[in-house]
């Protein structure tokens, strides 16, 4: 199986790479070699590689700055899916597009369905949105959108490693409790694309989180806690609780993000680890490094 990896320097990219299977011949393109806003340059590549699977890791993920950009988000969010869905149908491949649970409103207390109605707060969430209705427009049942949540590894940037530098600097941290989803560890979340990669028949909107429900404030002190056990941090400092209208931000989030995964979990026969299992391999491989 030949396989096209976009966005290959990013977390989920780099977790991609680390674990390809045999028998997968991977070209795997980071964003300084290949724009995915660039149209031509798409069909070039995927004209001249011709792979079976297209997987679009590539994205603008900076959720406050959207709000300020949204220019460049709807760019790489939207419009780039587009047209990567496009090249990859004028060569019959197979797409599988990454996405968001902040396409969801979160007004609700219960994990949100593959098929429930999509309300995104934030440009951010909009223009995944729009990609994510691009691609299924453009390629139909060979498209996959794989939606998933709160997306850390060890490396790039994302809370864990943003909670361990405010908590190696910090006499003591503030951080919401009443926004709730499921950490997902990217190694986690390859593992489930790279059986998706060889699973033709799972076109349409995908969920994957890793399981478990956490508040921002509950992973923050697992972060502490299982970092001080693996020496990656000192001392424990105080973690305070806040509300999130006490900690305003340009982007509104969702109340509740939870993606119901049990459709995508029984397709291809994965039991989801809990996130905080998942953290403590991820905090074991910060430290081996």
């Amino acid at each position: 199986m030949k396989v096209l990896l976009t966005g290959a320097g990013g977390q989920l990219g780099s977790a991609l790479c680390a674990d390809v299977p045999s028998g997968v011949e991977m070209l795997a393109l980071d964003r300084s070699e290949l724009d995915v806003r660039d149209a031509a340059r798409l069909r070039e590549v995927l004209t001249r590689w011709r792979p079976d699977v297209v997987i679009n890791a590539a994205a603008y993920t900076s959720v406050d700055h959207a709000e300020t950009e949204p220019t460049l988000a709807n760019e790489l969010n939207a419009e780039a899916p587009r047209r990567l869905a496009e090249a990859a149908a004028a060569i019959h491949a197979r797409l599988i597009h990454v996405s968001t649970d902040f396409v969801f409103a979160g007004d609700r207390p219960f994990p949100y369905e593959p098929d429930a109605d999509a309300q995104p707060l934030s440009v951010y969430g909009k223009t995944k949105r729009s990609g994510e209705l691009a691609v299924i427009a453009t390629l139909g049942d060979s498209a996959t959108v794989l939606r998933t949540s709160w997306l850390y590894a060890a490396r790039g940037r994302n809370f864990v490693l943003t909670m361990l530098r405010l908590l190696k600097t910090r006499e003591s941290v503030g951080v919401v409790y009443d926004q709730m989803g499921a950490p997902t560890w990217s190694t986690s979340l390859a593992r489930v694309i790279w059986t998706m990669a060889r699973r033709s028949d799972l076109g349409g909107i995908q969920h994957w989180c890793d399981d478990g429900v956490a508040s921002w404030y509950d992973f923050a002190v697992a972060i502490q806690e299982e970092a001080i056990a693996r020496g990656l941090l000192s001392r424990p400092v105080p973690i305070r609780p806040i509300r999130t209208k006490d900690y305003p931000t340009p982007a509104r989030r969702p109340a509740y993000s939870v993606l119901d995964k049990r459709r995508t979990a029984a397709a291809i026969g994965i039991e989801p680890v809990h996130w905080r299992t998942n953290l403590r391999l991820m905090l074991d491989e910060l430290a081996r490094t």
